[in-house]
């Protein structure tokens, strides 16, 4: 798969997720990417996703910046 296809991937799964009342908890960066905690503001449930495409890192630092 192609890098702008990884990035269209990983966008789609997190506006998904902040879609369904999703919002951004915790962030840890690695040498692999960042890992996303995303916590659901009422019932609670988390989700995490790993990102790898800094294309993808900068939209959802976009994301935190702007909420």
């Amino acid at each position: 798969m192609s890098e702008y296809q990884e990035f269209l991937s990983e966008r789609d799964k997190i506006d998904f997720l902040i879609q369904k009342g999703f919002k951004i908890e915790k962030v840890t960066e690695n040498l692999s990417g960042a890992f996303v905690v995303f916590k659901h503001l009422e019932n609670k449930r988390s989700a995490t996703l790993h990102i790898q495409t800094a294309n993808a890192r900068k939209y959802f630092s976009n994301l935190l910046i702007h909420s």
